[in-house]
């Protein structure tokens, strides 16, 4: 027999294409091996090898399936992939083509997490620096979250209990599945387009880590670092964390807080306010007080007895002064209260950030001013007092008699103001300032 007669010789193709088809009946085979030799293709395409202990085998993974990877491959990284087995014919080289590839152990999921996270944070997306802080009365609060869910029912009820005059806009978009985060980050844009919106909130129920992946995306957290308006993260629940919430400017543990937060600084303004004007009055009636009772004790100082009309001038004068004053007092916090109102009625429409400054201002002008008039007039009363103790001082004989002199009556009484008005022999009391003396006359000079 002639053995060469009878060979079929193939041509290197053909044998390659047999090869291939052979591959090809194998159809779909699991994988699992360590990743080397990994490559980026500008195209977008990764090519790399998959190897164990003992083998290896080349790999491919083209832009149309790993652009659905959740996660980031790298050398020395095991994972699972899912594909068929093929030959590339220009070389000769089986290899798989993968359409499907998750890490070994780690789950993909939280794997891409944790890569992205990084990521951001070595390009500073979450450095403190560049956050700012909310703003004090908001007018407008623009939402990103879906229309239909728990979340937005729970901030609207928030926002309108707290501060019904806030304005809200909500951004409609879907919070979890294919095309979520695209939309989450055009609202944001959109807000931020906007002149009327003062602060953004995204945010969600709470969930799996599927459920609240939309807020992983790199695209969100993008649109969040690139956002000019201050933006609240509130993704699901307390124990929640999220990308955007490491990128926004305030991490809210819940959709509720986030509500709490924007609306609860008009109250605690009004409160402020509030609390200041009473500890003004308080510290005004006190002032008052205790200068009504230092008064009222002087006027019983037995030194008054001898001038009882002056005193009540004194008093009089004082009871005007307090009358004065009072009515002042009544007049500024009519002027208060009635600036009060009008700040009350016109918080819905004015945007009392341009004035928070002023009216600071001014209340602390007047406030000054009050206190430098009181202090002036109660100089001014205390001076009058002063001058006119003094005066009665003058005036008093015990005064004269302080200073050395005496009062001498002869024995009916009478004041002795001649030596001859006395005989020798002649009893007489001597009035000290401090006592009285009973003396005889020995001896009379003229």
């Amino acid at each position: 027999m002639d053995l060469f007669s009878q060979r079929k010789i193939y041509t290197v193709y053909d044998i390659t294409s047999v090869i291939k088809r052979s591959l090809d009946d194998l159809g779909i085979v699991w994988i699992q091996g360590e990743i080397s030799n990994f490559k980026r293709h500008t195209s977008g395409h990764l090519y790399f090898s998959l190897k164990d202990s003992r083998a290896q085998i080349k790999a491919a993974c083209f832009k149309n399936n790993n652009m659905y990877l959740k996660f980031r491959p790298e050398d020395g990284m095991e994972v699972v992939a899912r594909g068929r087995l093929s030959v590339y014919e220009p070389r000769g080289d089986y290899q798989i083509i993968v359409e499907y590839m998750e890490p070994v152990g780690l789950g993909s999921l939280q794997l891409a997490f944790d890569q992205l996270k990084e990521k951001l944070r070595k390009e500073g997306l979450f450095d403190e620096a560049r956050k700012v802080p909310l703003p004090l009365l908001p007018r407008k609060v623009g939402i990103v979250t879906s229309p239909t869910g728990a979340a937005v029912r729970d901030m609207l009820r928030i926002l309108k209990r707290r501060n019904a005059s806030l304005d809200v806009l909500l951004f409609p978009v879907k919070v979890q599945g294919q095309g979520a985060a695209e939309e989450i980050a055009r609202g944001i844009r959109y807000l931020n387009g906007r002149r009327d919106v003062d602060v953004i909130i995204i945010g969600r129920g709470g969930g799996s880590i599927e459920d609240l992946w939309a807020f992983n995306e790199e695209i969100v957290a993008r649109a969040i670092y690139d956002s000019e308006l201050p933006l609240i993260s509130a993704v699901g629940h307390e124990v929640d964390f999220t990308i955007s919430d490491f990128v926004a400017d305030l991490r809210a543990p819940t959709p509720s807080a986030a509500a709490e937060l924007v609306s609860g600084a008009r109250e605690d303004l009004r409160v402020s306010v509030n609390s200041l004007r009473g500890r003004l009055f308080q510290s005004i009636r006190i002032g008052l007080d205790q200068r009504r009772l230092r008064l009222e004790r002087l006027a019983h100082n037995k030194a008054f007895t001898v001038a009882p009309n002056k005193i009540r001038d004194l008093e009089q004068r004082f009871d005007e002064s307090t009358l004065r004053m009072t009515q002042a007092m009544h007049r500024f916090a009519h002027e208060v209260r009635h600036r009060e109102q009008m700040l009350s009625s016109r918080l819905r429409s004015l945007d009392l950030r341009r004035f928070i400054t002023h009216r600071k201002d001014l209340v602390a002008r007047d406030y000054l001013g009050l206190t430098s008039a009181i202090r002036v007039l109660l100089h001014r009363q205390r001076s009058r007092f002063e001058l006119a103790v003094g005066k009665i001082d003058a005036l008093s004989p015990l005064a004269i008699l302080g200073r050395g002199f005496a009062l001498c009556r002869d024995s009916k009484g009478a004041i002795v103001k001649k030596s001859s008005d006395v005989a020798v022999g002649e009893l007489v009391r001597v009035t000290l300032a401090a006592g009285e003396l009973d003396c005889r006359i020995e001896q009379i000079d003229d």
